[in-house]
C-alpha cells in the first residue's frame, strides 16, 4: 500500500504532464458525463472554484450547467486559522478574490449552513474503487462534508481513473457517493 504523499506526489506530476488544452477538453468532457447523472433534482449546489496553478479539474463548464438549470450555487471561503470552510451564496453582485493561498474564493455574502446542500462536488486529487478520496492533506473537505445531511451527494471530479491501491483512510473520512472523470461516471 502507497502512503498518502506518495500518491500527492505522483497524481500533482501527472496532472503537470498535462497540456492546458487537455486539461480544458478533460474538464469539459467531465461537465458533460454530469449531465448524464441523476444529481439534479435538488436546488443548492455547492462547488469549488478551481486553483489552476495546481491543475484542478476546471469547475467553469460545471458552473455554466448550475447557471444554465437555475440551481442555487454554494462557494466554499477557507478559514486557514480555524481549518473550516464558511459557504457563500453565489449571487450577482458576489466578488471574487484570490487568497494568499492562491484560492478563488468569494469575499463575502449569504452565509449557507452545510446541512441544506444537495449536492457537493468535492476536490481531490486521487481516489480508490471504494470512493474513498485523497485531498491535498488539511481535512477542510473531510471535517465540512461531516456537517452535510446523510442525503447529500458527494461528487469528486477527476481527471484520472481510480487508484489501483487503496487509499489510506481514517475512521473519519467519509467514501465519495461517485466519481466523475472524462470517461466515465464511477457509483460508491
Amino acid at each position: 500500500m502507497k502512503d498518502k504523499n506518495t500518491i500527492r506526489q505522483e497524481i500533482m506530476a501527472r496532472r503537470k504532464a498535462l497540456t492546458p488544452l487537455q486539461q480544458d477538453e478533460m474538464s469539459l468532457a467531465i461537465a458533460n458525463q454530469l449531465l448524464r447523472c441523476d444529481i439534479w433534482k435538488g436546488m443548492y449546489y455547492h462547488l469549488f472554484l478551481t486553483i489552476s496553478q495546481k491543475g484542478e479539474v476546471d469547475t467553469h463548464p460545471v458552473l455554466d450547467i448550475l447557471h444554465g438549470r437555475d440551481k442555487k450555487i454554494v462557494l466554499p471561503k477557507a478559514n486557514f486559522k480555524l481549518g473550516s470552510l464558511c459557504h457563500f451564496l453565489l449571487e450577482e453582485n458576489t466578488r471574487i478574490v484570490t487568497s494568499q493561498f492562491g484560492i478563488p474564493e468569494p469575499e463575502h455574502g449569504q452565509e449557507i449552513a452545510p446541512d441544506i446542500l444537495d449536492v457537493v462536488f468535492v476536490p481531490l486529487l486521487a481516489y480508490d474503487k471504494m470512493g474513498m478520496r485523497l485531498g491535498y492533506g488539511k481535512g477542510f473537505y473531510d471535517r465540512f462534508l461531516a456537517l452535510c445531511s446523510k442525503n447529500c451527494q458527494k461528487i469528486g471530479l477527476s481527471f484520472f481513473e481510480p487508484e489501483s491501491c487503496l487509499i489510506p483512510s481514517e475512521p473519519w473520512d467519509l467514501a465519495l457517493d461517485l466519481v466523475v472523470t472524462p470517461n466515465a461516471v464511477h457509483r460508491f
